[in-house]
């Protein structure tokens, strides 16, 4: 079963950081489980170095960063867990504000949504080195960047599928201004206002749906939502998740290209990683096998099977052979 009491170690452990100044390196919880080395071998610069790893509050982004403390953990370090850090500025803050040390953290969010850009870079090893300029300046390292692009997509279940033969959001746009009544949307709370999101969404493409059909809620009741029809024939998803696989949904194409590339990479305050550069190293490996296919498998296990997230991440990297089971 999923380890729900996750939400609440994080949110203690963030009052404690906020109440006792300079926590930085030794905020967070215990690691829930323990590897030993396999491909990854104990590293004598991080040998006992204690970090902190958060997550935001999605599978996506907390199997990443299960990954990225066992891969630490493989190499000696001592990991705290602060994962599942609720919304992305939160997870932002926490590492400008030394709270955690590194996180997953994805290239379009960081361009648009940190720092203040509208326009989009189509091609994704450029968007990764200007997001890394940019956040250079504010104590922010970007290493590692992996193949997968967790971008966003609008969706539609089997039913609306069959009957409105919708393929890009062209579509979509030409189905609501001819039938605006149809035309209902499921989107999850900071889609509905981002940048990136929703209204960025709608004026690319040149349309608008009546207040009334726009239905705001938590990720994961967007994904059966939109799978029913109900209350929605559209839902907000993101590509990486293995939902839309299990429920059969249908993902519209972005023929105008709008959404950014959300690959993801490590983001790390500078000062940690130009104490301790071996760090990248260790990571390296793990992120160049983090495709978009991975992470729809990964994402499946805890998404739909409802296994815990820790307990996907070792099993993924022992299969691997990054890391061993604890002797």
């Amino acid at each position: 079963m999923r380890a729900w009491s996750r939400p609440v170690a994080a949110a203690l452990a963030a009052l404690v950081c906020a109440v006792l100044a300079g926590c930085g390196l030794t905020s967070g919880a215990a690691v829930p489980g323990r590897v030993g080395p396999g491909s990854i071998t104990p590293v004598p610069a991080l040998e006992g170095v204690p970090i902190t790893v958060g997550s935001k509050d999605f599978s996506d982004n907390i199997n990443i960063a299960y990954l990225m403390i066992y891969a630490l953990q493989a190499a000696g370090m001592k990991v705290q867990d602060l994962t599942n850090i609720q919304g992305s500025n939160s997870a932002r803050t926490a590492l400008k504000t030394g709270q955690i040390d590194l996180y997953p953290e994805y290239t379009g969010t960081a361009w648009i949504n940190y720092n203040g850009h509208t326009q989009p870079i189509v091609d994704a090893e450029e968007m990764f080195r200007a997001v890394a300029a940019e956040d250079a300046r504010q104590g922010i390292s970007w290493v590692d960047m992996a193949p997968a692009n967790n971008t966003y997509a609008m969706a539609m279940g089997p039913g609306v599928t069959q009957k409105s033969g919708l393929k890009t959001l062209s579509d979509l746009a030409k189905f609501a201004k001819a039938n605006p009544e149809q035309a209902t949307v499921c989107l999850e709370t900071e889609f509905a206002s981002r940048t990136d999101g929703w209204p960025g969404m709608i004026a690319k493409y040149g349309f608008t749906v009546p207040p009334s059909n726009v239905h705001v809620m938590g990720t994961g009741a967007v994904y059966p939502s939109t799978a029913s029809g109900q209350p929605c024939a559209f839902g907000e998803v993101f590509t990486t998740d293995g939902r839309i696989q299990a429920l059969h949904l249908t993902a519209l194409d972005d023929d105008l290209h709008f959404f950014p590339k959300y690959n993801v990479s490590v983001s790390i305050r500078s000062a940690v990683l130009e104490r301790y550069p071996q760090i990248a190293g260790v990571l390296k490996p793990v992120m160049d096998k983090i495709t978009n296919d991975v992470m729809i498998e990964l994402n499946a296990e805890t998404d739909v099977q409802g296994r815990d997230w820790s307990e996907v991440a070792k099993d993924w990297l022992q299969r691997n052979g990054f890391v061993t089971n604890a002797q």
